[in-house]
């Protein structure tokens, strides 16, 4: 039986897959597309997802993805920052983000197919598409299929929320050969296929595509020759059944994913076989101990956690007996990383003190901010990166998140900066001032809330706080809970003394991230 490809309920055999993107390799490289350009993705978890990343990796470009629930401001910033050479999109989207689309770059438009309308309850037709528009199967269907070259793909350049608000492109130069190798053994590693022929892998991922772990994940094992189910939205029990229909072996997470499959009644549970399980590996965002440990209970020994980051791929990784052994973790370097934990001078810690979180892979391509080297030069700690976070070393060298240094909130596996929502609602007709922190959240890690400081004499409700941002910033940044109060602690500066504010709701959780 030949390896499947299945995407939401539509499957295709590998070599239909693989025809397909080696003739939209020839579609864009007749638009123009080469080595070192740019393709931005602004689609749902779909087959053009994939053909698109393969296709781009042949010709040595970038594929940009961009999250699908971007405003047209969002999509407007991250278009004209990557520069693309060509912008992929599900048919439905256009209308919303049809101000944002470069003059003069070829808007490929993909029909949203039954399965995800009915996913995010699309209605069944579209407005027209924009003058120009070309119509995605049309032109890959023309194209003569592509003999690909020996070209090392530098891979996706992923947009990272950064100190400005405004997110950063992660631009990685294409790699050696060597460091392409490494790369590849950390990945075997990372995604648990090491030793195991691919025949006998079917990898499930149910995360969207333009989230770095899943962009890396899906295209990986496709290139490996493995049996790829990718769900084109995440449901608990979908999960389990399909974990038990298709003797599914690897799995990614996030624990969100977790959290909402152990809310499924004990009945529901037991009915799935979860047998075929080997490895599961999760990160993105912190883990719940009591989650974790749950879930190493109910589907044994396969659960594995990494840590790392866009710029850095991933740094750590621990199975679930290291994890037991050291609750809380999120592993151990991987062979050949560099870990330390530094004070505010630069100068390493010893094991159990608290400081910023270095780390580098001396094997991984050099990267950039896209048309920002000043802020790649100020994430250097004397050859390592920070990326932002604060933690610890245990005597045995595992790493402990304790918080950010920074203010990003990671919310679903989802990077959100407050500045960006801050910066809108200061606009509200009656606020004086406000501030966006991030606060526990069982299922998703944390959630956004929002304190805000009327004018004089104005009167401001929570819900038309919310109603004011819905439009302004993407539907996930909108704060979920919303205090309004008379006045904001302030450090002697003036500034929001933002730590008073967070420490209450974090103290009740009993942690700290």
């Amino acid at each position: 039986m030949s390896v499947q490809i299945t995407f939401g309920a539509r499957t295709l055999p590998r070599e239909a897959v693989e025809e397909r993107a080696r003739r939209a390799a020839a579609a864009f490289r007749a638009l123009g597309v080469g080595a070192g350009d740019v393709v931005a993705i602004i689609l749902r978890n779909d087959f053009a997802f994939l053909e698109t990343t393969v296709a781009a990796g042949y010709l040595g470009a970038y594929v940009t993805p961009v999250n699908w629930h971007a405003t047209a401001d969002e999509a407007d910033y991250i278009l004209h920052d990557c520069q693309p050479k060509a912008v992929v999109i599900h048919s439905d989207l256009v209308e919303g983000l049809r101000g944002a689309f470069p003059a003069g770059v070829p808007v490929l438009v993909v029909a949203t197919p039954p399965d995800i309308r009915a996913a995010y309850g699309v209605a069944p037709d579209d407005p027209p598409a924009p003058d120009g528009a070309r119509d995605w199967s049309a032109v890959v269907e023309a194209a003569v299929p592509l003999e690909p070259e020996a070209i090392e793909s530098p891979g996706a350049m992923i947009y990272t929320s950064g100190t400005t608000g405004r997110p950063k492109g992660v631009r990685r130069r294409p790699p050696t050969p060597h460091e392409a190798t490494e790369a590849g053994r950390m990945i075997a590693i990372l995604f648990g296929n090491a030793g195991i022929d691919p025949a006998d892998i079917t990898a499930l991922a149910a995360a969207p595509m333009y989230h770095s772990t899943p962009n890396a994940f899906v295209p990986h094992f496709y290139r490996l020759g493995a049996n790829v189910i990718v769900h084109s939205r995440f449901d608990a029990e979908a999960m389990l059944a399909e974990i038990e229909a298709s003797k599914v072996t690897h799995v990614l997470a996030v624990p969100t994913m977790f959290v909402r499959l152990l809310k499924l009644p004990q009945e529901v549970r037991d009915r799935y076989d979860v047998s075929s399980l080997r490895f599961v590996m999760h990160g993105a965002a912190p883990c719940p101990p009591e989650v974790k440990r749950a879930m190493i209970e109910w589907w044994g020994p396969v659960i594995w956690e990494h840590y790392g980051g866009t710029e850095t791929s991933a740094i750590t990784i621990c199975d679930s007996a290291e994890w037991l052994a050291h609750p809380g973790t999120v592993g151990r370097a991987f062979e050949g990383a560099v870990l330390r934990i530094l004070d505010d001078a630069g100068r390493p810690l010893p094991a159990g003190e608290i400081g910023e979180v270095a780390c580098w892979r001396p094997t991984t391509s050099q990267f950039t901010y896209n048309g920002d080297d000043d802020k790649r030069a100020r994430a250097d700690r004397d050859g390592l990166v920070s990326l932002g976070d604060k933690g610890y070393l245990d005597a045995d060298g595992f790493l402990h998140l304790s918080g950010r240094a920074s203010d990003i909130v990671i919310s679903g596996g989802v990077n959100i900066y407050p500045a960006e929502i801050e910066a809108e609602l200061i606009r509200m007709p009656g606020v004086a001032d406000c501030a966006v922190f991030g606060i526990p959240d069982e299922e998703f890690g944390e959630a956004l809330c929002a304190h805000v400081q009327p004018h004089a004499g104005a009167q401001i409700e929570g819900e038309a706080v919310r109603g004011y941002l819905r439009g302004k910033v993407s539907g996930y940044k909108v704060p979920r809970v919303v205090v309004v109060s008379d006045t904001l602690p302030r450090e002697d500066s003036g500034k929001i003394f933002k730590r008073k504010l967070r420490e209450p709701y974090w103290a009740e959780a009993g942690r700290s991230i």
